[in-house]
């Protein structure tokens, strides 16, 4: 009997260590699902792989304080007939430790038109996803700060993901503003 007691106590621990993480991640939006939140009124939606120069990401890093992530960029640029309504960017930040996916819809003038989130995969912050977080991007431009603190409210609780979310944004909206003036988003 005593054998058989040691066995199941050195299978117990085996069994613990085995146990796979609890998972947050949560889709919320596909990025169809955003596009069209974003541009009702888009009759079509053009796929397009664009990137930035060296020149264009030297000014960028100038302009933003930091580097750019990336230097290739898809864009989704929305129309209705022939005519061009804005852009749509889907891109990824860490949060605490986890990804959060999330697009950025911006018109043809400049301005932040939505702010999506797709994809929270972290334990706790989901609150970036909340309607009035998000609504405070709504007309901004890359003339505009775009940081906690000063035009975007913090979320206690979800200080890093609105950190990192609101700082990605802020290189979408510098990047797509690049773009449209060397003329490769129209």
């Amino acid at each position: 009997m005593h054998r058989r007691g040691m066995a199941w106590s050195l299978l117990a621990p085996s069994v613990v260590i085995a146990a796979p993480a609890p998972s947050f991640a949560v889709d919320y939006l596909t990025t169809e699902q955003a596009l069209a939140e974003a541009f009702p009124e888009a009759q079509t939606f053009e796929l397009r792989a664009v990137s930035l120069s060296p020149e264009q990401l030297g000014l960028l890093r100038q302009r933003l304080g930091e580097p750019v992530r990336k230097a290739s960029w898809t864009a989704r640029i929305a129309r209705k007939d022939s005519t061009a309504l804005g852009v749509l960017v889907v891109d990824e930040v860490i949060g605490k430790s986890e990804r959060i996916t999330y697009a950025v819809g911006i018109n043809k003038n400049g301005a932040i038109r939505s702010v999506e989130i797709l994809s929270y995969r972290e334990s706790h912050g989901q609150e970036v996803r909340l309607p009035a977080w998000r609504r405070q991007f709504a007309g901004k431009t890359a003339a505009s700060p775009l940081r906690v603190g000063e035009d975007i409210a913090n979320i206690s609780g979800a200080t890093l993901s609105c950190s990192h979310v609101t700082a990605g944004v802020r290189q979408i909206v510098a990047v797509v503003e690049a773009l449209r003036e060397a003329g490769e988003l129209e």
